[in-house]
């Protein structure tokens, strides 16, 4: 079972993965009620770590930007990263 927590840019993914968490949006005549806005409250708690995450990988220049290298070392780059990554939240 797959949960994916998206924003709202991604919507057609919901037809990949039904049972993914996506934020609802207001139209323009009207605003949302306040149940659907703890809604999505809730699902951006969940969110947010996620894209803390995100953001202190990309503090390595490799993937904040295009990789213009190899394509079979990018696994290996990206593991190694994610290995760096996952030692600074251990000595937090």
């Amino acid at each position: 079972m797959v949960l994916a927590l998206l924003h709202k840019g991604y919507l057609e993914i919901y037809a990949l993965y039904p049972n993914s968490l996506l934020p609802l949006k207001a139209k323009r005549c009207c605003k949302l009620d306040p149940e659907l806005k703890i809604h999505n409250q809730e699902i951006n708690k969940r969110r947010i770590g996620i894209e803390h995450v995100f953001g202190s990988l990309k503090t390595f220049k490799i993937l904040a930007g295009r990789y213009r290298n190899r394509g079979k070392r990018l696994g290996l780059r990206f593991n190694l990263i994610a290995g760096i990554s996952n030692l600074e939240l251990i000595k937090k």
